[in-house]
């Protein structure tokens, strides 16, 4: 069967695709490959069945490439979807697993900084008693504070970093701060990780049914070069079993390479310039 891959609409013109995916788009379409359109604005609103109308009836397994959704959007596209025959080639459950941290953390175990999460609605702030509670598992010392898919790295000293996650006080100012600014994008709950020291080199690893198909650069750093070790990688990702994953490493400063992250491929982002005819020709067809 033919490769199709679900895209999501140019917000100004849903008949195009979204021109931040357009050059993707094209290398679907010169592989010979099929394309359908989301508009994602929709899916958001919670207007799934509206969102996915522009998809053909009966068109079987698509993966999907655009942005970033929540599990229960994915989970509602998916439903919307196989309403008019179609269904996603990654399942709300692969989804969720490998996008939200408590679904990879403990494959990953050993690989990865040592976390604690607490389920969260958005604007919910926990209590002190909860938090401390929470991290009694977590050595003292530094730690970062996020939520299940993303921190607010960009807001360092207010929103992610607490010098020590025992202290609790400054740890409940933190979380409540980032509670705030994620706003009703808070996905799962809070997280908070030990603090590790990286050097400046990050790689972001594409993986396909467990094998790596395209390596380069974390899009944040698109110009470093890297050459992540990916031995002891490889195992857990194949355990995640997930078919379309990403993990983005960082090299600590003794030189051991530690997964930051885990993501579902299709909503990862892409370094400006990569190759993706490489990703594409290894992404399955369905059945």
């Amino acid at each position: 069967m033919t490769l199709t891959v679900l895209f999501c609409a140019d917000p100004l013109d849903p008949r195009r695709v979204d021109p931040h995916f357009a050059r993707e788009a094209e290398t679907v379409r010169a592989t010979g490959g099929a394309l359908a359109l989301l508009d994602h604005d929709l899916l958001r609103r919670g207007e799934a069945a509206e969102a996915v109308r522009r998809v053909p009836r009966a068109t079987g397994g698509l993966w999907y490439r655009g942005w970033m959704v929540s599990a229960a959007e994915y989970h509602a596209m998916s439903k919307a979807l196989a309403d008019r025959g179609g269904f996603l080639m990654t399942p709300p459950d692969g989804y969720q697993r490998a996008h939200e941290l408590p679904g990879w953390y403990d494959t990953f175990a050993g690989l990865t900084p040592s976390s604690v999460w607490l389920p969260l609605v958005p604007r919910e702030v926990p209590s002190p008693e909860r938090l401390a509670e929470a991290v009694r598992a977590l050595p003292r010392g530094p730690g970062i504070v996020k939520d299940y898919v993303k921190s607010r790295k960009h807001e360092w000293d207010e929103a992610c970093y607490v010098p020590d996650v025992h202290d609790v006080k400054s740890l409940h100012r933190t979380v409540r701060r980032m509670v705030e600014l994620q706003d009703d994008f808070l996905s799962g709950g809070v997280v908070v990780r030990r603090f590790e020291e990286y050097d400046s080199v990050e790689a972001r690893v594409w993986w396909i049914d467990g094998d790596p198909v395209l390596v380069g650069a974390h899009p944040d750093t698109p110009d470093a070069e890297c050459a992540p070790a990916l031995d002891r990688i490889r195992p857990p990702v194949r355990a995640l079993g997930c078919r379309f994953v990403t993990t983005d490493l960082a090299r600590r400063r003794d030189g051991e390479w530690r997964v930051v992250e885990v993501g579902d491929g299709q909503v990862s982002g892409l370094p400006a310039g990569a190759d993706v005819g490489d990703l594409y020709f290894h992404l399955p067809d369905p059945a």
